[in-house]
């Protein structure tokens, strides 16, 4: 018996654990390892805490802090304006639509990058389809002139839209409105209605 109490002492004996000490060298411990987990948990956040504390908030960060902030809604409020350009002056919006079409293919890159690396987004495109745009978008340089041309053209207050040709007098003649009697006489019945 004295044996066995010996050898229990050996192995649990003093508060130890033989079993347990060889086990912990090839595996952690499973409760001590969430305890720490649980400490760089609360670290972590006792850390972000103390970064929006607001003891050295300078007008610089103040400004920065705005800055960083603006990027997002800009973008969003931009495309919902080119939408809203689109319908108010399609002409204008249409001119400077064919300006984007002859963006270079380095600037296309830039801002794939700096956009990927700003919003954190991993940049993935594929090249083959991008190589077949940038092709298209070069092949349309001459169509974009030619369309630029004829945006130019449309445009009520062109000179040469009543083809006047070389007269400048009859050229300034054809840009002004001419009279119209029947909204003349609906005017002066709206302005004095008990005339009638």
């Amino acid at each position: 018996m004295g044996l066995i109490t010996g050898l229990l002492n050996v192995i649990f004996g003093n508060d130890r654990n033989v079993f347990k000490e060889t086990a912990e060298v090839f595996r952690a411990n499973a409760e001590e390892n969430a305890a720490r987990g649980q400490e760089l948990r609360i670290e972590a956040l006792t850390q972000f805490g103390r970064e929006y504390e607001a003891k050295n908030d300078s007008v610089f960060n103040r400004i920065m802090d705005g800055v960083n902030r603006l990027p997002r809604p800009a973008m969003a409020l931009g495309t919902l304006g080119l939408f809203v350009a689109a319908m108010v002056d399609p002409i204008w919006f249409a001119a400077r639509m064919q300006g984007v079409a002859l963006v270079p293919e380095p600037l296309w890159w830039l801002l794939g990058v700096i956009v990927s690396f700003y919003f954190g987004a991993r940049h993935q495109i594929k090249s083959q389809q991008f190589q077949r745009s940038i092709a298209q978008s070069v092949a349309l340089v001459p169509k974009v002139a030619d369309n630029l041309r004829m945006l130019q053209s449309l445009r009520a207050t062109s000179p040469g839209v009543a083809d006047s040709g070389p007269d400048a007098r009859l050229r300034s003649v054809a840009l002004q409105p001419e009279a119209n009697p029947a909204l003349e006489d609906w005017q002066r019945a709206v302005a004095h209605p008990a005339t009638k």
